[in-house]
């Protein structure tokens, strides 16, 4: 193999494995989240995840302010409220039904994305297929908190808008730009809860710490990686991608938290493997030329 294609070859997976990367990263941070509900409330854990992602990404990125239009912060400021409100209501969902079920549902506004956004008939099939993976992932489970359920769906909601408006602030913000300021925006939405409701919760030093190494591992590394592989993937695909996100969710739950799963819900991740690998093999032919 020449040089030229190698380099092609590397160019082509990169986004594969960007994405793969931000799905294991946020399903560990979520698991470790999780386990301190019993001493915080999820609305000061996801504050901290916030504060930690928005001052490391202003850091790194330094980002820009001068020369945007009105339209780059309208996008900016979308993304940011999307991703405050998928954190917020995807961690209230947490405190009140298993990880694995949460993300499962949570992953309904994606999947929606993806059959929008689908154009060849196998495309449509490998979403089916994730389909029936979430759909056998949430089987086993009928006593459901349907407070817990909404939040999931909200939470959902907000997903399918941030992978929408993630691609358009890649495209309109330089590097992480975009990222930096989104992340900030989303903390300043929620600190008025944060500070006020809970505040006292932040005295405790642990408990800072602790939600700084989720805002790590489930802001800053998922939302860096995806950010960037939106730059070469359409929404569509990388929605497919995700159909892994239940999966992830149910082994970190497993792992981390002792939530074991029944036999269909093994079946059920094999399905979102089978087609998040059946995505990944057409990727090429969907994927956007990355720009020079």
């Amino acid at each position: 193999m020449t040089r030229t294609n190698s380099s092609a070859a590397v160019r082509s997976l990169s986004p594969v494995w960007l994405v793969l990367v931000g799905i294991a990263s946020v399903q560990l941070g979520a698991s470790v989240a999780k386990s301190l509900f019993d001493e915080v409330s999820p609305s000061t854990i996801v504050w901290l995840r916030l504060v930690t992602s928005a001052l490391v990404l202003v850091a790194v990125a330094r980002p820009v302010l001068r020369g945007k239009t009105r339209h780059d912060w309208f996008v900016v400021l979308g993304y940011g409220a999307s991703l405050g409100c998928m954190n917020w209501a995807i961690y209230q969902s947490f405190q009140r039904i298993p990880l694995g079920l949460a993300v499962t549902i949570e992953f309904v506004g994606p999947l929606t994305l993806a059959v929008l956004g689908s154009r060849r008939l196998r495309d449509v099939a490998w979403v089916g297929l994730a389909g029936l993976g979430v759909l056998l992932l949430g089987f086993e489970r009928t006593d459901l908190d349907l407070l817990g359920v909404a939040y999931a769906v909200l939470a959902g909601a907000a997903w399918a808008a941030y992978i929408l408006l993630s691609a358009e602030t890649g495209a309109r913000w330089r590097g992480l730009d975009g990222l930096a300021v989104a992340s900030v925006v989303a903390t300043l939405l929620l600190s008025p809860v944060a500070l006020g409701r809970y505040g006292d919760e932040l005295a405790d030093l642990r408990i800072v710490l602790i939600g700084a190494l989720v805002g790590l591992l489930s802001s800053v590394v998922p939302y860096t990686c995806e950010l960037v592989a939106l730059r070469s993937i359409k929404p569509s695909v990388f929605s497919v991608l995700m159909s892994l996100e239940p999966a992830a969710a149910a082994l970190a739950g497993i792992l981390v938290l002792g939530e074991l799963l029944a036999p269909v819900q093994w079946l059920a991740m094999a399905c979102v493997v089978v087609a998040s690998v059946g995505a990944t093999r057409t990727g090429r032919s969907l994927a956007e030329p990355v720009p020079d």
